[in-house]
């Protein structure tokens, strides 16, 4: 920081990975070391104005080919927005290109673990007072080119609002939103028609007595997807707890998750349409799934060892909300797919190990993943237990 007026921000993060069972044998293994250069800086020359930037350099040299959108896309701007305030009013207008996270990142969010993480070009203007924060904003997801500029693309977008009210009562805050998903084929959208969705939701969380907190968020969604109407609905539901061993604090988390699927002769799509979600970690760490014809029950174990030092276990089962209906991956593609649900329900398990190590601005990573295929799995695909192993390092000065 320059005279509190300028601050800059250096971001340096390299991971090798191996995938094993990739697409449960439908690709082939991979073994990658990817990087990511992010160098940003924000200027307020005075206390109603900001201007802010970000490169960000992602790559996979020895990807082998082409590296996917996914974890490719060299030298291009990540952030570049404008922010006019007055605290006095309450009032903040802000647009440009920006990474943005709402709530708990299930509606709007950055999956900040793909190398090359999504960002938004976007206009919001914001109410905010110490009850309530009221978002109206127009957000629409970069298209991401790996060796050209990514210009702005609007046949993506989301528009509506989101509303903060923390601490209504005895410790309860509540999250409302209405958003409208728009997508043509421009924007990515590639079966007949359009995507237009309307999604209604809310998100209540708080404490508990005996050091209990709570996360519950559900979501009504109706409009078309693509030709077919749609009407579905997703919801989570979820409790944690720290307590103690020994001398050494554990964290525990249970959570269960719904995302609703379409049945076999109906009229009408009932397949969740998860609109801009951060999944990294809730269906698993290994980032099979997304939130689309989906039963999930996840537990997770954060042992922390030192101040600096944590160790993560983590185990999820999951089975498919209807058997007629496809299963999903992270980018709402199907795995695979029993047309007359005839290959059972139940997707698999899955069991995560993880430690993390901060050390001044260095935080060091590694991991462990392994699946184990349920009937779905072994009836519609090679039938591969997909595993995964990784080590990272990032360096971050702010």
């Amino acid at each position: 920081t320059t005279n509190e007026k300028v601050t800059v921000q250096l971001e340096e993060r390299t991971r090798w990975e191996e995938q094993y069972g990739v697409k449960f044998g439908k690709s082939v293994n991979q073994q990658d070391m990817l990087s990511r250069l992010r160098v940003g800086m924000q200027y307020r020359p005075v206390s109603w104005l900001t201007l802010a930037g970000m490169m960000q350099d992602s790559r996979a040299p020895f990807y082998g080919k082409p590296a996917p959108n996914t974890v490719r896309d060299t030298f291009d701007l990540q952030e570049a927005w404008l922010s006019v305030s007055s605290k006095e009013k309450g009032v903040d207008l802000s647009f440009g290109r920006r990474m943005l996270d709402y709530g708990d990142l299930r509606v709007i969010g950055i999956p900040q673990w793909s190398n090359a993480s999504r960002t938004y070009d976007y206009g919001r203007i914001r109410y905010a007072t110490k009850k309530m924060t009221l978002d109206g904003l127009l957000v629409s997801a970069v298209m991401v080119q790996p060796d050209a500029f990514n210009t702005p693309e609007l046949g993506n977008r989301i528009w509506g609002t989101y509303d903060t009210f923390p601490n209504v009562w005895h410790g309860l805050s509540i999250d409302t939103y209405a958003l409208r998903h728009s997508q043509n084929k421009i924007g990515g959208w590639s079966t007949a028609g359009t995507l237009g969705t309307n999604n209604l939701g809310a998100r209540f969380y708080g404490t508990l007595p005996a050091r209990f907190s709570y996360n519950i968020e559900g979501i009504g969604q109706t409009g078309h997807l693509g030709v077919p109407s749609q009407r579905a609905y997703a919801w989570i539901a979820g409790v944690a707890r720290p307590v103690m061993v020994g001398k050494l604090p554990l964290n525990l988390v249970l959570d269960y998750r719904e995302a609703s699927g379409s049945h076999y002769g109906s009229g009408h799509s009932s397949t969740y349409e998860q609109i801009a979600a951060a999944n990294h970690d809730k269906f698993g760490h290994m980032d099979l799934f997304g939130w689309r014809n989906l039963k999930t029950l996840r537990n997770l174990e954060t042992l922390n060892l030192t101040k600096s030092v944590a160790f993560n276990l983590m185990y999820s089962n999951e089975y498919l909300f209807s058997a007629s209906d496809a299963l999903y991956n992270n980018s709402s593609d199907q795995i695979a797919f029993s047309s007359k649900g005839t290959a059972g329900t139940h997707v698999g398990q899955e069991l995560d190990s993880f430690i993390t190590m901060k050390v001044g601005p260095h935080t060091f990573y590694a991991g462990f993943g392994h699946f184990f295929k349920g009937e779905f799995i072994t009836n519609t695909t090679p039938g591969i237990n997909p595993r995964t192993l990784y080590v990272a390092q990032q360096y971050t000065i702010k």
